[in-house]
């Protein structure tokens, strides 16, 4: 459904429902009760100051439902009840027949002035071709199956009441499924309870009400953990086991196993008249050490009535611990279902089934079927969260460790601390009245934030719940504005984390972005260019690949793209932004994310990204285009010189475009830095020069084709995920490093020792490296390498570590401390290779980097691929380096020595000093 067609459903449904009535004088002796919303149809009429819903409609299979909180409203707003029936009977209906429950026969005589036929009955049995059945909710318990059987294939029901009184009659019952009137309302998500409302005058809005103090949890599960955690002292999560973490989002829902701060693997909610059980991975259902806690589970879900439970095919529930069940596929005469998370064959009939009473026990993560779909959303094509977003509960992509986690001692505060809707509330609070937030709750604002955003995900805009939720954080977004975060205006407070968080993730699903905009970036305009094509044309390996277009959108500008047939669905993306660090620090001088990727899924596409960001197309691995045409509608162009394509005289043309970010693609490398930095740039063709030199370099060593199967990159940012620079695709570099990608002459000088060490670790393959030990030095070979080879750079000028003397003191600890291999790292094991190098030259390394490139099958272990190099390296050079490597410690095993024993030793290596 559009964000236009469902918002519209309710908001039409309460303008037709509340026709006419300026205000509801409730302020009578008459105390209605409290009605709890739940689900995805469920919306309030009437909302007092408290935060309290006293009147409510609904929607359940083709038919309608209205929800009073007292029935004396049925006689107070006559009026109210004629638009309630009207909208109920439906507009394509001709029938007029209203049947009224005899106790209620009064309201009879106002349907009849309105033109309604009214039937006066003893029970619904009663009641035949009636459109819409009028009742209190007192003594409908014997007609509730038929009721709820009505109302699913199209008719109306007209329901009042208030269970606060029930309740204290009958302390040892569950109201919401055992009060009669929730026997009917709550199929359709609306339920009576047991607290008193308050009675005050409430002025009809013109919209749905809605107030953030509708958001707390006020139901208390206690009972019903007490039931599931009898005799359940922990819950094993070991044995190599990962667990999605839950999102409990409906007002029903409540956590039953967390970790020690507070992240749910385990949970349970009560939906229409059933209720669910959900375990974050399915190997836990088949734990016998779990067993007490699935009794328990499966006891709670039947309800008492001990019907069939039914056990998905190859689930393997517990199959030693004495429960009763039956393998099947879903029925809808269970009283119990348990399956697990990744089939969706049967999502509504398995919703209707807990609506009408049954019992769900579903487990899995999501966090594989995130990993391997990517583009994908996993809140809304997931499987499992298809069933179980409806239901108030989620499985987000999010994880959490294995372990062994004791079982908590239920308690109201469990489920209000731990719950989505009351970290909200907490947070509106504040915002709105000005409550102080208490360390607590602000301990609690990054776990609110990463809630919010897989919230949001769900983009459920036909849902009450859903669409209020995003109304109040608009709400919040408007009156505190997001943070403009940068590196003079750094973001610290947990506060200013969440509203930057909570800027992007409602932008991205508001159904007006544009009004919300301007509380979030500003004076982002910027001079643009409209309908620019850019030909694609590439040949991709086993990665994918950025394809730059040299266009930018400015903070939350929107464009459309028309993408060639013959790249749609064939897993293309359109990224927006290059700098796709996740920042997880604690002060940030961006946002945390800043990359947007959209899936390519037609020919017309529009693409944002509320950061704004440089326009790419990303490939597919193993993936050939040529000459394929994107055409960008409006966009920013950038400054952008390509090797061979753009001159010296065009360059000083580009240098001046209005982007912020600027990229220079050369034969092997792309560098992407602030335009600032290369504005005054004129000798592009020496930067060129430099960066190709390096290129080749690099490739030189490791004995790979001079033109790369994918150009690396690098992006200066001003702040990245770890440390100075970073590897990866792109290598990520601080914004103060970036002008000295191009200064030819002061890389000569000084050189480039960061930039190559990273571009060595982009060399590195496991089957040579020795990690931990070597992950910091085998890099730097490349660092060496280039610096002496290519620009002509002493190695012992080019970094403070590889002057002689540091080097003989790295080698001098480590002999001193006993030659232990676990000292063996960094500059420690570095002076090993640059032993070899020194005996047998670089062109020795070439050949081995060429050898492992013709092997297979490698060992894993580290004892094991030490050995191997060994032979290897010995094999390239004609020379039984045994002894040398047993030397530096190395585990150099007897087959390894016997396949070298036929080689010449090396007698006179450098370690021999030190025997």
């Amino acid at each position: 459904m559009s964000i236009q067609t469902t918002t519209s459903y309710h908001e039409g449904a309460y303008l037709s429902l509340m026709r006419g009535l300026k205000e509801l004088d409730i302020n009578d002796p008459s105390v209605p009760c409290d009605l709890v919303l739940n689900g995805d149809n469920a919306f309030p009429l009437a909302i007092n100051s408290q935060g309290q819903v006293l009147m409510a409609a609904s929607r359940y299979g083709r038919g309608k439902i209205v929800v009073l909180g007292h029935e004396s409203y049925l006689y107070i707003f006559p009026d109210l009840v004629e638009n309630a029936v009207t909208w109920l009977r439906g507009k394509g209906s001709d029938n007029l027949t209203v049947g009224v429950h005899n106790y209620i026969k009064a309201v009879s005589d106002n349907l009849i002035k309105s033109g309604f036929k009214a039937k006066v009955v003893g029970s619904f049995s009663d009641s035949r071709e009636v459109s819409v059945y009028v009742t209190d909710a007192y003594g409908v318990e014997e007609d509730a199956i038929d009721l709820v059987a009505f109302l699913k294939a199209g008719g109306g029901v007209l329901i009042a009441g208030q269970a606060w009184h029930w309740a204290s009659t009958n302390p040892n019952e569950n109201t919401l499924l055992q009060f009669p009137g929730n026997k009917v309302s709550g199929v359709a998500g609306i339920y009576f309870t047991a607290r008193y409302g308050k009675v005050e005058i409430l002025p009809v809005s013109p919209q749905i009400p809605s107030s953030w103090m509708t958001l707390r949890v006020r139901e208390d599960f206690e009972k019903d953990l007490l039931i599931l955690l009898q005799g359940v002292s922990e819950f094993d999560l070991t044995g190599g086991m990962l667990p999605s973490e839950a999102l409990i989002h409906g007002p029903l829902a409540f956590p039953i196993g967390t970790t020690e701060d507070g992240r749910p693997f385990l949970a349970g909610s009560y939906y229409g008249r059933g209720r669910v059980v959900v375990i974050t991975h399915e190997a836990p259902l088949g734990l016998q050490s779990l067993a007490p806690f699935w009794k328990n589970a499966i006891n709670w879900l039947d309800q008492g009535r001990k019907g069939v439970v039914g056990v998905e095919p190859n689930l393997n529930l517990l199959s030693t611990s004495g429960l009763k069940y039956e393998e099947t596929a879903f029925r809808k005469d269970l009283s119990v279902f348990v399956c697990t998370a990744y089939g969706d064959q049967h999502v509504e009939e398995i919703q209707d089934f807990v609506a009408e009473g049954g019992g769900l026990l579903i487990g899995g993560h999501a966090w594989y079927w995130a990993q391997s779909h990517p583009g994908k959303n996993p809140m809304t094509d997931f499987s499992g969260n298809k069933i179980l977003n409806t239901l108030g509960l989620s499985l987000m992509a999010a994880t959490i460790p294995g372990g062994s986690y004791k079982a908590t001692v239920p308690s109201h505060a469990m489920t209000y601390t731990y719950h989505f809707r009351n970290l909200l509330r907490d947070f509106a609070h504040h915002v709105k009245q000005g409550k102080k937030l208490s360390k607590d709750e602000e301990e609690h604002l990054e776990k609110l934030g990463m809630e919010c955003s897989n919230f949001l995900m769900m983009k459920s805009y036909g849902s009450y719940s859903y669409t209020q939720v995003l109304s109040i954080l608009t709400d919040i977004l408007k009156k505190l504005g997001m943070p403009q975060v940068s590196e003079e205006n750094p973001v610290k407070s947990p506060k200013d984390h969440l509203l930057l968080r909570l800027g992007k993730d409602v932008y991205d699903v508001s159904p007006d972005p544009e009004a919300l905009l301007p509380f979030l970036i500003k004076d982002n305009a910027m001079p643009f260019v409209y309908n620019r094509k850019v030909r694609i044309s590439t040949t991709t390996a086993d990665k994918n690949e950025w394809i730059s277009t040299g266009l930018y959108l400015y903070p939350g500008m929107k464009t459309e793209m028309i993408i060639p047939a013959n790249i749609v669905n064939k897993n293309w993306t359109i990224q927006i932004g290059c700098q796709t660090d996740y920042l997880p620090h604690e002060e940030l001088k961006r946002a945390k994310s800043v990359c947007k990727q959209f899936p390519v899924t037609a020919e017309k596409m529009q693409v944002w990204n509320l950061w704004g960001g440089l326009i790419y197309l990303v490939a597919p691995p193993n993936t050939k285009v040529e000459g394929a045409e994107v055409r960008v509608q409006i966009a920013i162009p950038a400054p952008y010189y390509k090797s061979g394509v753009t001159t010296a005289a065009d360059w000083l043309l580009l240098r001046n475009a209005p982007a912020p970010w600027a990229e220079f693609e050369f034969d092997n490398v792309i560098l992407t830095v602030p335009s600032d930095v290369v504005r005054n740039l004129e000798r592009t063709d020496e930067v060129a020069a430099l960066w190709n030199g390096i290129m080749k370099g690099i490739a030189d060593l490791a004995a790979i084709p001079q033109t790369f199967s994918r150009k690396e990159r690098f992006v200066a940012d001003v702040q990245i995920s770890a440390g100075w620079m970073h590897s990866g695709y792109p290598v990520m570099i601080t914004t103060y490093s970036a002008a000295e990608l191009f200064k030819p002459d002061e890389a000569r000088t000084e050189g480039l020792w960061g930039e190559t060490h990273e571009l060595g670790h982009n060399q590195q393959r496991s089957c040579s490296e020795f990690r931990p030990n070597t992950t910091e030095a085998t890099c730097n070979l490349w660092s060496v390498y280039v610096h002496e080879e290519v620009l002509g750079l002493n190695r012992a000028k080019a970094h403070p570590m590889m002057t002689p003397t540091n080097r003989k003191n790295s080698v001098d600890e480590y002999v001193k401390g006993g030659k232990k291999l676990s000292d063996w790292t960094v500059w420690v094991a570095l002076e090993t290779y640059l032993q070899l190098q020194g005996k047998f030259g670089w062109d020795a390394f070439k050949k081995v980097f060429a050898a492992y490139q013709r092997m297979s099958n490698f060992p894993t272990e580290n004892d094991a691929k030490m050995n191997l190099y060994a032979v290897t390296f010995s094999k390239i050079v004609g020379m039984n380096l045994s002894a040398f490597f047993k030397a530096w410690s190395w585990p150099i095993n007897r087959a390894t020595e016997e396949k070298l024993c036929n080689l010449p030793p090396w007698s006179d290596h450098p370690m021999l000093k030190y025997d």
